[in-house]
């Protein structure tokens, strides 16, 4: 009866391991659970989008804990690799602003701001938020055209994007404006280059200079 015993437990003790080796191989890998979480941001956004749109009678929060339980459990898990923590803080820095956005939509439609004005408030600040920091370095800013060109275009996208007037703002106006700005840093400061930057900060537009040693 013992022998019978021992085996049965044995034979317990095998199907209990190889079921746990079965899950473990179901599980999927940090790389995929990055890539599921970074398609679920995009899905809420959308549905956000949809949301304040009009479109949906309410907010996509079942989403919205799926991807805020999946951040989670990338953030407790250890053994993530230095590229793995990178990828997963930059999809946690995107999810935050369109968190806080999403935020001060809503608070807008609580405080009795009507649909139309929330869903353009909001579409205007997404745009804005969705800016990216623009830096160039010039060393002859009469014969770095290209460059001058690169920053020209990043600084009207950036007053589009605030809704400032770009009407008057033509190239060769901003070329002499930014050659002679550069020049003059240069006496000043004893600088053999200058490095211009365009940002947006609070809803404005950032435009900033500074010696490049």
């Amino acid at each position: 009866m013992r022998t019978r015993d021992n085996k049965l437990l044995r034979a317990q003790l095998r199907a209990r391991s190889k079921n746990k080796f079965a899950v473990g191989e179901n599980q999927p890998t940090v790389d995929e659970q990055l890539t599921r979480l970074e398609d679920d941001i995009r899905r809420l956004k959308v549905e956000f989008d949809v949301y304040f749109n009009g479109a949906a009678k309410r907010p996509p929060y079942d989403t919205k804990g799926r991807v805020e339980t999946l951040l989670k459990r990338l953030g407790d898990d250890r053994t993530l690799s230095f590229a793995q923590r990178y990828r997963f803080n930059s999809l946690t820095a995107r999810y935050t602003a369109f968190r806080d956005l999403w935020r001060r939509t809503m608070q807008g439609r609580e405080e009795g701001r009507d649909p139309a004005s929330a869903a353009r408030a909001y579409a205007k600040q997404e745009a804005v938020e969705g800016f990216t920091r623009t830096s160039l370095v010039c060393a002859d800013a009469n014969k770095d055209v290209e460059t001058v060109k690169h920053l020209y275009n990043a600084l009207v996208e950036a007053k589009t994007k605030c809704g400032e007037p770009t009407d008057d703002f033509s190239f060769p106006r901003f070329h002499r404006l930014i050659a002679s700005k550069a020049e003059s840093l240069k006496e000043k400061l004893g600088c053999q280059r200058v490095c211009f930057s365009v940002d947006v900060e609070g809803g404005h537009v950032s435009f900033k200079a500074r010696a490049e040693r």
